[in-house]
């Protein structure tokens, strides 16, 4: 008997208690701590979210959590960085490609490296790198504002890097592009690639890295329609100052975007709508969150009440995408700061409420989905969904981007969405 066991013995025949078990830290612990935090932030938001509930996430007590990191900032800072920093680390090209030659000998050793092979190199190291930080690319999409000014430089500049080098070889790919084409080319390929962090839709990685790489493929070679000059972009309607309960939908939606949910209060609110205070505001609603539930279901009725009439009107499935991908941009370029908002604060909104808006967007996709379907059946339904989900982002991404330029129109954003969803140009 070893040394261990006769004290184990001992201890078992004099009464003692059993010895206990050592409990040893896993080696990975902050591997999961970041793991269990981008999940929350991303599904709570940053504000959503404490220290508490990450810990308890995890098994652990508070204060082992704070060993690692000092704060839920630090945690927050750290999560959204590394990530950032991982994107552009994936869109450096190895130092072989610079010199011309064949990195893994693919092809031949000495075999110079295409333009179109540099692109796909960019493109596929990005969408592995996505997929693999998924919840974490949420963050940087939605919640990146939240960071203190000197850390938002750094996470802007490394998305300035990554869209850089997507543009740097399309450049070199289409050297025929006109710089506002390549600017809005570049961001929808990054738009097409980083969508997947808003919703929860699932594929196994191979198969979603071969959609997202076969939709960012149906963009490259997309012929944006010229700028007209004289083209007037879609604006929400007028509310007459006598309509609080519209007016003040549409003051709580524009600060909501401009400063964020949580930092907008509810007198700001009133003051902006021309109330003379805060009380005013509980005549109309309950609440801030009333508000903003109000305005997100608005806009979910809008997309799902369009679907029924397009199919009605249309002659087959294609017609159909088309009728409701034009309306589709048409509402959010009237209502761009809603538009933004429902990415970004939706978590705000109250679990019942949150639940129904939810279902509403479901079947709305669903819908979507079905039809695209019907225009290209070699989509599995999860790889439609994903696509329209695409397509979606291409909206928002390129509305936030371009806010005070005309140069993603709306003649531009409508071509994008078909090359996404239907690999080429709707029939005319």
């Amino acid at each position: 008997m070893s040394v261990d066991n006769r004290r184990t013995a001992r201890k078992a025949v004099s009464g003692d208690s059993a010895p206990r078990e050592i409990r040893r830290r896993p080696k990975n612990r902050r591997a999961q701590i970041a793991a269990a935090s981008a999940a929350a932030f991303g599904a709570l938001g940053y504000h959503g979210v404490s220290m508490e509930d990450i810990a308890s996430g995890l098994g652990i007590s508070s204060a082992a959590l704070y060993r690692h990191y000092p704060s839920k900032y630090a945690l927050f800072r750290e999560e959204l960085l590394r990530v950032g920093r991982a994107m552009t680390e994936s869109v450096e090209l190895p130092e072989a490609a610079g010199r011309g030659m064949a990195a893994d000998g693919v092809g031949g050793v000495g075999e110079r490296w295409t333009s179109e092979r540099r692109l796909r190199q960019v493109l596929d190291a990005l969408i592995a790198v996505t997929i693999e930080n998924r919840p974490t690319v949420t963050l940087v999409r939605w919640e990146g504002r939240y960071l203190e000014p000197e850390d938002l430089t750094v996470l802007t500049d490394q998305q300035l890097a990554v869209v850089g080098a997507i543009g740097v070889q399309l450049a070199a790919l289409r050297p025929e592009l006109a710089e506002d084409e390549l600017r809005v080319l570049r961001a929808a390929l990054l738009s097409v690639i980083t969508s997947i962090a808003d919703h929860h839709a699932s594929l196994p990685a191979k198969s979603l890295a071969r959609l997202l790489n076969s939709a960012c493929w149906s963009i490259v070679p997309a012929e944006l329609p010229a700028l007209e000059a004289d083209a007037e972009l879609p604006v929400a309607a007028e509310i007459p100052d006598s309509f609080k309960h519209e007016l003040l939908l549409r003051k709580a939606v524009e600060l909501f975007h401009d400063r964020g949910y949580p930092n907008v209060s509810v007198e700001e609110i009133a003051t902006a709508a021309g109330l003379s205070a805060a009380s005013a505001v509980y005549r109309f609603y309950r609440g801030k969150s009333d508000l903003l539930a109000a305005a997100f279901r608005r806009a979910a009725d809008r997309v799902s009440g369009a679907i029924g009439p397009a199919v009605a009107a249309a002659a087959d499935a294609e017609e159909a995408l088309t009728t409701l991908i034009e309306q589709y941009i048409e509402g959010s370029f009237s209502e761009r700061a809603l538009t933004f908002v429902y990415y970004t604060e939706f978590q705000h909104v109250p679990s019942d409420e949150r639940t129904v808006l939810r279902n509403i967007q479901r079947l709305s996709v669903e819908e979507w989905a079905r039809l695209l379907r019907d225009v290209r059946p070699e989509l599995s339904p999860a790889e439609a969904r994903f696509l329209i989900h695409a397509a979606f982002a291409l909206v928002v991404d390129l509305g936030r981007n371009f806010s005070a330029e005309p140069i993603a129109s709306p003649a531009r954003v409508r071509l994008l969405m078909q090359m996404v969803l239907f690999g080429r140009p709707a029939r005319s």
